[in-house]
């Protein structure tokens, strides 16, 4: 009975050794023909880092057509700006860049339609973003233009100037020209009365500025002040080349980085079209691209791809990893992760009585 009992024991594990060995080698299998059709498939070794979604058209249909007819690419430049989650200046770049390869090759993008709902972001992404559109446009002759649905504020005016036209919908706000950094906080006396000093080892002028931990010495953020002023003159610069209905002074000493609805919006030149609606900008997009919706068409987007190949490669899956990443948004901190850079952002600062 004994050989019999180890019999079954070792057909058991030999039966599990076979069945685990056998799902490894499917599970290899697909990442190595996974990996290998990436690379074959990527003209001129280039891999495409965004995959293609179609959009509904004008009359609500949703399918593929030939790669002959025109296509309308949507950007979304939703969230904060220069976070991954938002859009950033890698992003927005491999869309660019993917917008002339693979099933959109031979100029099939004939208008770009910017879709903005954000309170704005950092300095430099908002500047690359801009910078990369207005480079696009001039080079491939394509009209961009923008449809706000939300908030257009700081970082998000400053993208939009990069278009040709702007639609902002009933409930949407623009504006907010501006740039900060901060908020720095100074708890040095708080310290004193608890009996905690802080020692900070430096070299170099003011390499500690604005130290938390000390008493700040006079002209010590004159260097950030001065870095601040320039930002906001390039800010007011953008705005005023391209809006050319908005009056410099009245920006500078009126407006400032007030917001305000799409009506006040025409006003002042921030928008074109107020109390628009999305069919409205897409109509308008095409009109100027000359592309005939009567005939077969696209409105596409690009998505960042999921890098989930290269993730199980590297062995940082937690599949093999065992950890997870768990995001905490709290109500009104989700521009705290960039509040220690240069912002062209809408964060308003409420006092209660």
């Amino acid at each position: 009975m004994e050989v019999e009992r180890e019999s079954i024991f070792v057909s058991a594990i030999r039966s599990f050794a076979r069945s685990f060995f056998a799902v490894l080698g499917i599970f290899l299998s697909i990442m190595i023909a996974g990996f290998l059709f990436s690379i074959l498939s990527a003209p001129n070794g280039y891999e495409e880092k965004t995959e293609l979604t179609i959009l509904p058209n004008l009359d609500g249909t949703k399918h593929m057509v030939s790669t002959a007819y025109p296509a309308i690419l949507r950007i979304n430049v939703h969230g904060i700006i220069g976070e991954p989650k938002g859009i950033d200046s890698e992003t927005m770049e491999n869309i660019l860049i993917d917008s002339r390869l693979g099933l959109l090759s031979n100029n099939r993008v004939k208008g770009i339609l910017l879709h903005i709902n954000t309170p704005g972001g950092t300095v430099v992404d908002s500047d690359n973003i801009y910078r990369m559109i207005k480079s696009y446009k001039e080079k491939y002759h394509v009209p961009v233009f923008t449809f706000v649905d939300g908030m257009c504020a700081s970082g998000g005016m400053y993208i939009a100037s990069s278009s040709d036209q702007i639609f902002a919908s009933v409930p949407s706000v623009v504006g907010s020209i501006g740039v900060r950094i901060g908020p720095f906080f100074n708890v040095f006396d708080a310290m004193g009365k608890i009996g905690v000093q802080s020692t900070t080892f430096t070299k170099g002028l003011d390499k500690d500025m604005l130290n938390p931990f000390r008493p700040w010495k006079e002209g010590e953020d004159d260097s950030l002040k001065n870095i601040l002023a320039t930002f906001y003159e390039q800010f007011v610069a953008v705005v005023t080349e391209n809006r050319p209905k908005v009056d410099r002074t009245k920006l500078i000493g009126e407006y400032g980085a007030q917001v305000f609805d799409g009506t006040k919006g025409v006003e002042i030149g921030y928008v074109d079209v107020a109390n628009a609606t999305y069919e409205q900008a897409v109509i308008a997009l095409m009109k100027e691209a000359q592309v005939d919706p009567s005939k077969p068409y696209q409105i596409i987007e690009l998505k960042p791809r999921s890098d989930w190949l290269s993730t199980l490669a590297s062995g940082q899956s937690p599949i093999f990893s065992g950890k997870l990443e768990h995001d905490l948004s709290l109500g009104g901190q989700k521009a705290f992760g960039i509040q220690d850079q240069f912002s062209y952002i809408y964060k308003p600062e409420f006092s209660h009585e």
